[in-house]
């Protein structure tokens, strides 16, 4: 057995990220629903036997249990639908502590614990499209189309990663490992044009408002939105673009370029006052007509961009300590064949 201490927020992080009710694992347990509650409370102690029963019924290595840390909420907002259900979310933002917890004790055994991302406070810039114009510049992003965004997050220092939320109501979440080190999370069942806007939106939230307290009364959302706008669309550059007006085969043209969906340059060419509110929802009405409002055309489908920076760092630890893949996936609290899936 484990010489350390068992950490019972552990099992609640196991169990929401099975998207199980305590419940519903006290019933697989042959455990009563109080049982469970004291047994994640820390009110009662756990021997050998329930460890691993619960590393059976939860598919998670006995080590995970006994990891520290804790359940923390994402970084600001997340991006996604209006509403969704708590019991959608609460096995999402289980798996994003996970995949933190795993980043955190990677980094302190690579030694890299120090990181700072550029704070941007709007208040003091004037607007969310200043903030992200000053980033393409702090971050020598070239003039126009940026060709592929999560490259360029993981070059400035940001894990970006990809996984099934089991939904697609949700889009994205943030979250921050060791208090420094930012991780963006992406849904894959996104296309590649919302997956870019999604990184885009997340990002304006770590810069705009991580680390500046914004208040209340602001809309943060709504300030995101304003933010990725800006930088995957800069007002210089994609203005000239509009020269010949705005329909619908232009968008799709322009789709092709930017890489971004089609309505998401519709609103952009009206934030920039290219087309009148009336024009917009005349176009709008089109895209309903034409049934290409949920769902785009296909052929003009975007790539999903691949993340890369925290396999290749998982890889370099492999190296380094010359282990097998067995022995990485219990140094990261997690079964072969899920860190296998998760990771490669």
């Amino acid at each position: 057995m484990n010489a350390n201490r068992l950490n019972p927020k552990m099992i609640t992080v196991a169990r929401e990220a099975r998207g199980l009710t305590q419940l519903e694992l006290a019933e697989k347990l042959s455990l009563s629903t109080s049982q469970m509650s004291r047994i994640e409370q820390d009110f009662t102690e756990v021997g050998e036997q329930h460890i691993k029963a619960l590393s059976s019924v939860l598919n998670y290595p006995e080590e995970f249990f006994y990891q520290e840390g804790e359940n923390l909420p994402p970084a600001l907002a997340l991006r996604k639908r209006n509403i969704v259900a708590q019991k959608v979310l609460l096995p999402i933002e289980a798996q994003v502590n996970i995949y933190r917890l795993s980043i955190e004790k990677l980094l302190k055994a690579m030694g890299q614990t120090n990181f700072q991302i550029p704070v941007l406070d709007i208040e003091k810039l004037g607007s969310p499209a200043e903030a992200a114009r000053k980033l393409r510049k702090i971050w020598k992003v070239d003039k126009g189309t940026i060709i592929n965004l999560t490259k360029v997050l993981e070059d400035n220092g940001i894990y970006v990663i990809g996984f099934d939320f089991n939904t697609e109501r949700v889009d994205g979440m943030s979250i921050v490992a060791n208090g420094t080190h930012p991780v963006i999370f992406s849904n894959k069942r996104s296309l590649g044009d919302r997956q870019r806007f999604t990184l885009a939106y997340e990002l304006g939230h770590l810069v705009m408002h991580l680390h500046t307290n914004p208040s209340f009364t602001r809309d943060i959302s709504h300030e995101a939105n304003e933010f990725a706008a800006e930088f995957l669309m800069p007002e210089k550059d994609i203005k000239p673009d509009f020269k010949d007006g705005v329909t619908i085969n232009i968008l799709a043209d322009l789709k092709r370029k930017w890489k971004v969906s089609m309505q998401a340059l519709l609103y952009r060419a009206n934030d920039l006052g290219v087309i009148t509110d009336n024009q917009k929802r005349y176009l709008i009405n089109q895209f309903n007509s034409l049934n290409i409002r949920r769902r785009e055309p296909a052929e003009l489908d975007i790539a999903r961009e691949q993340p890369m920076k925290l396999r290749d760092t998982i890889t370099l630890y492999k190296t380094k300590q010359r282990w097998n893949v067995k022995q990485l996936a219990l140094f990261l609290n997690s079964n072969e064949d899920e860190f296998l899936n998760k990771y490669s």
